[in-house]
């Protein structure tokens, strides 16, 4: 029986969502392009189930790229209305269209000249007739057996919610660079981190001329402690590398030589190498292809301005 109530509820919500697509229209294209025009934030308002849906509402807006904050209709006919700005455009969900503290909130909107959308069950409401455009998210009926707690209409909020914020996201041109920055924290945050912001620089590149004798080499090596060094010429680019592998092989073959031999005679040439534009991923996925751990990052002149690690990526738990 629990299964059975389960498979239904599921059903109904999911026919609530997809009975809004054919409903979508001029309205939700208007809709967008004033959001898209906004000045400040988007403020999203509702009571009740409706107040949840619109925190979740202006949380997507503002992860991707739109200013975006939750003002409770009560609170603000009791003096938060104060944080609206003439810039704003106001986002206000309610079902029946009829709740009482929005529609008491309406009359301060319009004194204000902030432009309102509402998104209604109800498209003959006060707060439909009051808006300048309406956005129907009308269900045929709620998943509760009773018809009373607020469900299916909740669900199809949520997914008109989510449709205009990443509408809205795609006309602003919204990348993965601008989603990462908002992202500081947390896995997606660490995925989408650049090379340059996880690379070694400086005093802490392992760095040889090509000229340097393989006794310095093995020190410089030792002292970096990444298992391998960066091998350049004289105006700085990046001609080879040398790696702890590098070292092994020249033991097993040449032991009474290495230490007689420069540099360059013992690197391996045109190494693989990274810009710091790229994302750290793209150097995780690079290194486990070509079975190796460490990359030369090189700006445009092949000059090494980093070197980025298997183990600093193993810190941000992209794996």
């Amino acid at each position: 029986m629990s299964q059975e109530t389960g498979r239904k509820v599921l059903q109904i919500e999911a026919d609530a969502i997809s009975s809004l697509i054919p409903r979508l229209g001029e309205s939700f294209d208007r809709a967008v392009e004033l959001l898209a025009n906004c000045k400040g934030r988007v403020v999203a308002t509702g009571m009740g189930k409706s107040g949840i849906v619109c925190r979740k509402i202006a949380a997507t807006f503002s992860s991707t790229g739109t200013p975006s904050v939750f003002l409770h209709p009560a609170e603000a006919v009791h003096g938060d209305v104060g944080m609206l700005t003439s810039q704003d455009v106001v986002l206000a969900l309610s079902n029946s269209g009829e709740t009482e503290e929005l529609v008491k909130l309406v009359a301060t909107i319009k004194r204000l000249g902030i432009p309102l959308i509402s998104m209604v069950g109800n498209t003959d409401s006060t707060l439909a007739r009051s808006a300048d455009l309406v956005l129907d998210v009308g269900v045929d009926r709620e998943a509760c057996p009773l018809g009373l707690a607020p469900t299916a209409s909740t669900t199809a909020s949520m997914a008109l919610g989510d449709a205009l914020a990443l509408s809205l996201s795609e006309k602003r041109g919204f990348h993965m660079e601008d989603f990462a920055r908002l992202h500081p924290g947390g896995r997606l945050g660490k995925k989408l981190a650049k090379v340059g912001e996880l690379m070694h620089r400086g005093e802490k590149i392992p760095k040889v001329t090509e000229e340097t004798g393989m006794d310095a080499v093995i020190y410089e090596m030792s002292k970096k402690g990444l298992g391998i060094t960066s091998v350049v010429a004289e105006d700085d680019r990046l001609v080879g590398v040398i790696s702890d592998g590098d070292l092994r092989r020249l033991l097993q073959d040449e032991r009474e030589k290495i230490l007689s031999r420069t540099a360059s005679q013992c690197m391996t040439k045109n190494p693989l190498t990274i810009n710091e534009d790229e994302l750290a991923t793209g150097a995780l996925h690079l290194m486990e292809q070509k079975k190796i751990t460490s990359l030369m990052v090189t700006d445009a002149s092949e000059k090494v301005i980093g070197i980025i690690h298997l183990h600093d990526l193993w810190g941000m738990e992209m794996f």
